[in-house]
């Protein structure tokens, strides 16, 4: 049983290991497009709309898909000051505990109050308002759907870590996360 679950926890790890990095490159892109719109603008007296709409999506893309990868990296904002001097497994328990009231319940929320507003997007093929703009807005509501999809698939891997210290399992070891030892994506 106790292998079954470490090899569920290292597929999602893995998961979101894997979109993580590479969606950490998107800002890379962003910085890139940024320059561009600006050299565009002030020195050819040019632009883009879609160009900037674009970043704008990239940035959605960043955040919205990232928040699982930062979530496993544990660099999500939490009260430290107490948490910081726990033990691994008081943490586990406060993690399990916040995992289960917290994460779950608003990440199906978020699935299941945008679900509507993403398939009406979707029907009427949103697009941007502007003439030049892009089309796709419908691709960018749809973020709406997989952030919180994302984010449940990771906390599901937390608290089973969560559970499986707390029942004293020693192959999993307790991340003691030290958030300005984060390791750099790029």
């Amino acid at each position: 049983m106790v292998d079954q679950v470490l090899l569920i926890i290292r597929i999602i790890e893995r998961f979101t290991d894997i979109t993580g990095r590479a969606i950490s490159w998107l800002s890379l892109v962003m910085v890139a497009m940024t320059v561009l719109v600006v050299v565009l603008r002030y020195y050819f007296q040019s632009g883009s709309i879609a160009l900037q709409e674009s970043i704008t999506y990239l940035h959605g893309l960043v955040f919205m898909l990232g928040i699982a990868f930062t979530l496993q990296r544990g660099g999500h904002v939490r009260v430290d000051i107490f948490y910081r001097g726990f033990s691994p497994r008081r943490k586990a328990l406060v993690d399990l505990v916040g995992g289960l009231l917290f994460l779950v319940p608003v990440s199906l929320l978020i699935f299941i109050f945008s679900w509507d507003y993403v398939a009406a997007s979707w029907a009427i093929g949103e697009t941007s308002e502007e003439r030049s703009g892009i089309e796709g807005i419908y691709l960018l509501k749809t973020l709406l759907l997989l952030m919180p999809a994302t984010l449940l698939l990771q906390g599901v891997a937390e608290i089973l870590k969560s559970a499986l210290v707390l029942m004293g399992k020693p192959s999993v070891q307790y991340p003691q996360v030290d958030p300005h030892q984060i390791e750099p994506l790029i």
